[in-house]
């Protein structure tokens, strides 16, 4: 029910606000067409003016350069600067491209989710997930109380936990997405989500990753002179995010944490990531780039080649076992392709309505009307849009990092909160929806507020670190 209104909101709110720009200004006569069959990345035409005509201060800042952007709207001025075409913009496609878009992303995760499904079937069968369950028991029994002692789940959970510390995001997903089919098989109410499946969907949102490789390299190719810098701020709000998000859950569902096997394991992971900073903080670009290589890619064959010889070792039929989870990844990216159009297109509108605009803004006159350094608010949108759409969030990211520098406060800023959470509304477009249900209760807050934590924790570290 939360779920449904949140996104009947975001459709709302983002048809209002496109209706008071087309009813009020001249710059958005062509905002519907936008929000339906619009393109990511189409220039739309709103005028050509003199620039005499134009308002002082933007005529002043076309005497020095060619493009002007205010509020969103571009000033070019022509070859014989007398003339000044205006322009928009648009970020994102519209609903149409978008839902075109939602199949595509299942489409491409076919590949991805039968290869892992594939493998982690032959590990059931050799016995391998029994193993990882029960390795795990004694910490995650105290966190998943109703999950009864060695079921499945708990090695599947372990596997995505594991995937998203070493920023494995292709194995992450189908390892996340067994673990919710697995803990749907002991939910006693399958259209309402369990105890077991909000503190797990939670945990994984937090986005707790040791090595934020993809953002250090776009920050290299941005021209940043010191691109690895971002790293010990991106590991401490990922952790904090995932240690705030444990808490949420935990006191909403009345689990103790001051238990010693609870306590045990969040100080050994501490421990092992303090060790690890310390080590990797050592590094140049190049060796960072060269140890999460190795790491990543070794893990996941080092994963494969323990699982074949598993099987053999139990003398099951390898490759039947392999065709039979293959199949089963094949279904669930089918199932859940009506869930990610409809949450992708309720954000499209979002964006391509300028509600995100709106907000920006008005932080933007809050924070300099209180006498408070703005320039946080400038890195926001990434924060904004993340929960929404990892990938809108990364070229908000670039485009901080365009206008601002990637060496410059909001561009670091931006990084660190590019790396602090996830897609919080994909995810339980995507998790939820491979399962079928419907009542996601307190999960949407839960996990909002644990984004919140990581984007507070993000702010202040930027002004540590960075300002």
């Amino acid at each position: 029910m939360v779920l449904s209104r949140i996104w009947s909101a975001f459709i709302l709110v983002a048809i209002l606000i496109a209706s008071f720009k087309f009813i009020f200004t001249d710059h958005y006569k062509s905002i519907y067409n936008d929000m339906v069959v619009g393109k990511g990345g189409d220039t739309i035409q709103i005028a050509t003016q003199k620039v005499q005509d134009l308002p002082a201060e933007i005529q002043q800042k076309l005497s020095k350069q060619q493009v002007v952007e205010d509020h969103y709207v571009y000033y070019k001025k022509d070859s014989v600067q007398q003339n000044a075409q205006i322009f928009r913009v648009q970020e994102t496609d519209g609903v149409i491209g978008t839902s075109k878009t939602a199949v595509e992303i299942c489409l491409g995760l076919i590949g991805i989710m039968t290869l892992f499904m594939g493998f982690m079937s032959i590990a059931e069968k050799a016995g391998g997930i029994g193993l990882l369950s029960r390795f795990i028991q004694p910490f995650f029994s105290k966190l998943f109380p109703e999950i009864p002692k060695n079921h499945p789940a708990f090695g599947h959970m372990m596997l995505n936990f594991s995937a998203n510390l070493l920023g494995l995001d292709n194995a992450a997903t189908p390892f996340g997405l067994k673990a919710m089919e697995s803990l749907q098989t002991l939910n006693p109410d399958k259209d309402k989500a369990s105890n077991a499946q909000i503190m797990f969907l939670c945990l994984h949102a937090s986005g707790l990753t040791l090595i934020p490789v993809s953002i250090i390299a776009i920050r290299a190719s941005m021209g940043s002179q010191t691109p690895t810098d971002i790293f010990l701020p991106c590991m401490i709000a990922t952790f904090v995010a995932t240690m705030a998000a444990m808490i949420i859950v935990s006191f909403k569902q009345k689990i103790n944490l001051f238990q010693p096997a609870v306590l045990l394991f969040v100080g050994g992971i501490s421990a092992v990531i303090g060790l690890l900073v310390l080590y990797l903080v050592q590094l140049n670009k190049s060796e960072l780039d060269d140890f999460s290589k190795v790491l990543s890619n070794g893990i996941i064959l080092f994963i494969f080649l323990v699982i074949v010889l598993g099987g053999l070792y139990k003398k099951i039929n390898i490759f039947d076992a392999f065709i039979e989870g293959a199949k089963e990844g094949f279904t669930t990216c089918v199932k859940i392709i009506p869930y990610l159009v409809g949450m992708l297109i309720a954000i499209s509108l979002l964006r391509t309505s300028g509600v995100f605009d709106v907000i920006i803004s008005g932080m933007k006159w809050i924070a300099e009307i209180t006498g408070a350094d703005s320039r946080f608010v400038d890195g926001l949108p990434t924060a904004l849009i993340k929960p929404l759409s990892g990938s809108g969030a990364r070229g908000m990211m670039v485009d901080t990092m365009t206008t601002f520098g990637a060496d410059s406060f909001q561009g670091k800023l931006a990084a660190v909160l590019q790396g602090s959470s996830d897609t919080t509304f994909y995810v339980i477009a995507v998790y939820f929806g491979a399962v079928a249900i419907k009542n996601t209760r307190y999960t949407v807050w839960a996990m909002l507020l644990a984004d919140l934590v990581g984007v507070i924790t993000s702010v202040v570290l930027a002004y540590l670190f960075f300002a």
